[in-house]
């Protein structure tokens, strides 16, 4: 922990000495003063919030997205560019639920002044774990929670139902900042609403189909427990027994899941796009069962490259659950 604070303020050093840099007269001049309105500038933590933000926002907003498609959000470290970014903005969206712990740090070596966004607020949160599993288990997984820094699953985004809170939370920030603009982010959000109402009734179709004792999930990392809950899934287990990617399989628990894999008749492992696959192959060896990866990866952490439909949440989200239906369906 000391080390990343040591970091954060050293980049913001660096940061400081690139914006000192700069023309100096980019919020100024002749070409600003006849271009018209600008765009709200707004800094966005992960994928799926900056997905969220610019629906939200439209031609309105001009979105600095700081994670990457395909990077680890647990094990991320903000850049000059990232800080020089957040000083600039008018408004910081994050997913919150203690996903982005670099976060305020990075925001106070800024010197940012802004709105902070929670796109979180509101969202009934899950546990550290599966309420479902045994007590020795649900102690075990509390206590990688403690480790990892989450009290509660962050990864809010998988429920489409939370995602129209996390966009209503948006949209209440986009207007606050930016009032002359309100009826517009009001009307993005009423149409990108019914596109998540689309979704999620989407999700329940297929899964409908798919008989009950075959909705068994076994994952990277316990990045789908939202997921789960609102689709009425059997989560199986994880190659990483934790919500944060950091944590290890020891031989036993490792042991344990591929008997567990067996006994319940868990037909595959689901690997994820941001995480490297190898583990899961083992395990999906020892266990006999098939290794969904690839292309077909899930995007649990992330989303998929720009300009692909995996690109976006809506996409995204699309992609899980057809691979998964398919897989467990075959």
């Amino acid at each position: 922990m000391k080390h990343r604070s040591f970091l954060i303020a050293a980049l913001a050093t660096t940061a400081t000495v690139l914006a000192g840099c700069g023309s100096g007269d980019s919020d100024g001049g002749a070409a600003a003063a006849t271009s018209g309105p600008q765009p709200l500038a707004v800094v966005a933590t992960t994928p799926e919030v900056a997905d969220f933000v610019r629906n939200i926002g439209g031609a309105d907003v001009a979105v600095t997205q700081i994670i990457k498609p395909n990077v680890d959000p647990h094990d991320f470290e903000p850049t000059p560019a990232d800080i020089q970014a957040i000083s600039q903005a008018k408004v910081v969206v994050k997913n919150g639920v203690g996903l982005e712990e670099w976060l305020d740090r990075t925001i106070e070596a800024s010197g940012f002044k802004g709105a902070v966004v929670d796109s979180s607020q509101g969202v009934a949160l899950r546990e550290g774990g599966h309420e479902h599993e045994g007590e020795e288990e649900h102690a075990e997984e509390e206590e990688h929670a403690e480790e990892d820094g989450h009290e509660h699953d962050p990864h809010i985004w998988h429920n489409p139902k939370n995602a129209k809170t996390m966009v209503t939370n948006i949209e209440k920030g986009l207007a606050a900042a930016d009032p002359s603009r309100a009826d517009a982010f009001a009307k993005n959000l009423t149409t990108y609403g019914a596109e998540l109402d689309k979704l999620d009734a989407e999700n329940e179709a297929a899964f409908a189909k798919l008989p009950a004792g075959d909705r068994k999930l076994v994952t990277n990392h316990d990045a789908f427990g939202y997921y789960v809950d609102r689709y009425k899934l059997e989560f199986v287990g994880s190659v990483i027994p934790s919500l944060d990617t950091s944590a290890e399989l020891s031989a036993k628990q490792l042991s344990d899941l591929v008997a567990k894999i067996k006994a319940t008749g868990t037909k595959a492992i689901f690997t994820e796009s941001s995480l490297p696959p190898k583990s899961a192959e083992a395990i999906a060896q020892q266990a006999g069962v098939k290794v969904v990866g690839g292309e077909d990866a899930l995007f649990g952490d992330s989303l998929g490259a720009p300009g692909t439909p995996e690109g976006t949440y809506l996409g995204a989200e699309r992609h899980n659950t057809e691979v998964i239906v398919s897989a467990l369906g075959g």
